[in-house]
């Protein structure tokens, strides 16, 4: 009579044409482990064991991507998993959950190696659910990647688009109340006010103050001693001025020559009315020029996004500019890098060619490499972050250099293993840069790092045309 532990074993798809005298020997090398629902069978992040086989109930196979549970599989009565035949892994890169009652039967995993040189159709069964598994993850994680990446800049962008949107907002409202002050402002300069005044001579004026209008960051002493200029200027020239009016006319630059010009051309009885009626133009043409310029934020922004997700094109290889690549990403993740403090410098190469890759992934790289550079700068309260192009033979060279803390020499060969990260439980899912060397080799190109404290060097080499898929 066929023992029970052999003929469970061989009801297992991958374990059936197995002979029997390996499934013995593998029973005999391998202890049966119980668990209640709820119980963990593994954990991410521990060494990992096994292979397992689940002889009975139901596993539920999840990671954490931030702060939620992503459950990615559940395994039942008849599935392998644990450390497999030629596995690079000895890390558990998911959590095992018990879903009810039940029964595994774990392999000792230091055996593995007489496994392999002595029972070649088991190690052959186990190797082939490792292919399988592989072929899942990969595919797993190039849809996450593609998700991680997005949303790494959801918030920023979210940001990005509320501050240009708020602005047309709350100057499409502010515009309309002073097209209704400008009628009452008109009525008051009647024709007696006016008498032989040039109004050609003013208006043209007028035109080349709003002209000349830039938009420029003064310093508050330099501000304050404009304000107090045109300050004295109407009240030495008994001018009813409000702090609105005189705040308009520092932005446009009206100086002493402009009010003494007005002042020449006007009649004391009409001054007044005129520098109102002065006022609210100019205010009405600074709105309109937010307005302008929340609009074409906007604009821009969606272009970033529409590049960025490589929406408008085909998934197939095509000619990309690098710089656009980086660009649109540092705009993406633009609040990000401003509320971070940190200091983007960019010195692109000249005449940098086009190169033959997949636009959309090579955009994740970006964001992965900048975002994670972010991080470290962050860990320091500011910093800076140099992005070097250069062309080297047949090769683009794109290198990100930030002054954080470093990464410890003890991890940094692991920076690119699957599911190894350095930051917190629940904020890192050790994806990203194992990502970064899969797109990166399937270029066929190459990604290293060289890191000490305050000087971490990620370095990517891509094939100007590079043929291979």
């Amino acid at each position: 009579m066929m023992p029970p532990l052999l003929q469970q074993l061989l009801n297992f798809v991958s374990l059936s044409t197995v002979p029997h005298e390996q499934l013995n020997w593998l029973i005999r090398h391998s202890k049966i482990r119980k668990f209640e629902a709820g119980d963990f069978v593994g954990v991410q992040g521990r060494k990992i064991d096994g292979p397992h086989f689940l002889m009975k109930g139901n596993i539920l196979m999840f990671i954490y991507r931030g702060k939620e549970r992503q459950d990615l599989l559940t395994l039942e009565t008849g599935d392998i998993f644990g450390y497999l035949p030629y596995s690079r892994s000895d890390i558990a890169p998911l959590n095992a959950l018990a879903l009810d009652q039940v029964e595994v039967l774990s392999f000792e995993t230091l055996m593995v190696r007489e496994m392999i040189s002595l029972h070649f159709e088991l190690t052959q069964s186990l190797v082939h659910i490792m292919n399988n598994r592989v072929k899942n993850y990969t595919t797993l994680q190039q849809q996450n990647d593609k998700m991680a990446s997005l949303g790494k800049l959801a918030a920023g962008l979210a940001h990005e688009l509320n501050n240009p949107a708020s602005a047309l907002i709350s100057d499409a409202s502010a515009l309309k109340a002073h097209l209704r002050a400008d009628r009452l402002v008109n009525n008051s300069l009647t024709v007696e006010c006016w008498g032989n005044v040039p109004i050609a001579e003013i208006d043209n004026h007028l035109i080349e103050i709003i002209s000349a209008y830039q938009e420029t960051e003064l310093s508050y002493k330099a501000r304050d001693q404009k304000e107090n200029s045109i300050t004295n200027w109407m009240d030495s020239n008994s001018i009813h001025h409000t702090e609105e009016m005189i705040e308009i006319f520092v932005d446009f630059n009206i100086g002493k020559d402009s009010l003494d010009f007005f002042k020449s051309q006007l009649p004391q009885k009409a001054l007044e009315a005129v520098f109102e009626r002065l006022s609210h133009t100019l205010i009405t043409e600074k709105i309109a020029h937010n307005i302008q310029v929340a609009s074409s934020r906007i604009s821009d922004l969606v272009r970033s996004v529409k590049i960025y997700t490589h929406m408008d094109r085909s998934q197939n290889k095509s000619y990309t500019d690098v710089h656009d690549g980086l660009d649109n990403t540092i705009r993406m993740l633009g609040h990000k890098i401003r509320a971070g403090k940190v200091h983007i410098i960019r010195r692109y190469g000249e005449g940098i060619p086009l190169v033959n890759g997949y636009t959309g992934e090579l955009n994740q790289v970006w964001t992965n490499l900048i975002d994670n550079a972010i991080d470290s700068i962050l860990e320091n309260k500011q910093g800076s972050l140099t992005i070097v192009t250069e062309r080297e033979r047949n090769n683009i060279k794109v290198s990100f250099t930030d002054d954080g803390p470093g990464i410890a020499k003890e991890i940094i060969n692991n920076v690119f293993d699957p599911f190894f990260t350095t930051k917190p439980i629940g904020t890192g899912t050790g994806m990203g840069l194992e990502n970064v060397r899969r797109i990166i080799l399937r270029h066929g190109g190459s990604v290293k790092v060289n890191s000490v404290p305050g000087n971490t060097v990620f370095t990517v080499c891509i094939p100007i045309d590079n043929q291979q898929n």
